[in-house]
């Protein structure tokens, strides 16, 4: 697949809004949407296999699982089933797909109240033995 494009957003959502933007901002989405969870959804800068979303911002119902909300994103990019794609939580750690957003979310919202997650390739990554290798250190029983 040919390397796409830079999305029409060339900085960060953090970085185009202040912080007290975004805390106000979270503030009126959880008085309104008490059981939903705001979440910032952003490709990897240096992606360039995936395609970018339509749009940034959701507001996830906090029972969905990862795995559900995983299979959401996957659907909006509309992606190939021999695509595969990472879903990084504050740009360092992928969440097990078994918890809830709400989960999730008490673990690590920001200071601001999104929960912030990047989406990226595996070519992002380097090859699948190196990722492979990632994953059974972060999960001792996924190398069995």
């Amino acid at each position: 697949m040919p390397p796409l494009h830079k999305s029409q957003h060339s900085k960060p959502f953090k970085q185009r809004k202040s912080l007290a933007t975004r805390m106000e901002e979270v503030a009126g989405i959880r008085t309104k949407f008490p059981t939903k969870i705001p979440v910032i959804v952003e490709r990897y800068q240096r992606e360039q296999y995936l395609p970018p979303l339509d749009k940034t911002k959701f507001l996830v119902p906090q029972e969905l699982s990862m795995t559900q909300f995983i299979t959401i994103i996957r659907n909006r990019m509309c992606l190939l089933p021999s695509q595969a794609f990472y879903l990084l939580v504050n740009n360092k750690s992928l969440a097990s797909m078994s918890l809830t957003l709400a989960e999730v979310y008490k673990d690590h919202k920001d200071e601001d109240g999104f929960l912030y997650m990047t989406y990226a390739s595996q070519e992002m990554f380097g090859s699948s033995a190196h990722i492979n290798h990632w994953k059974s250190l972060k999960n001792p029983l996924a190398a069995q």
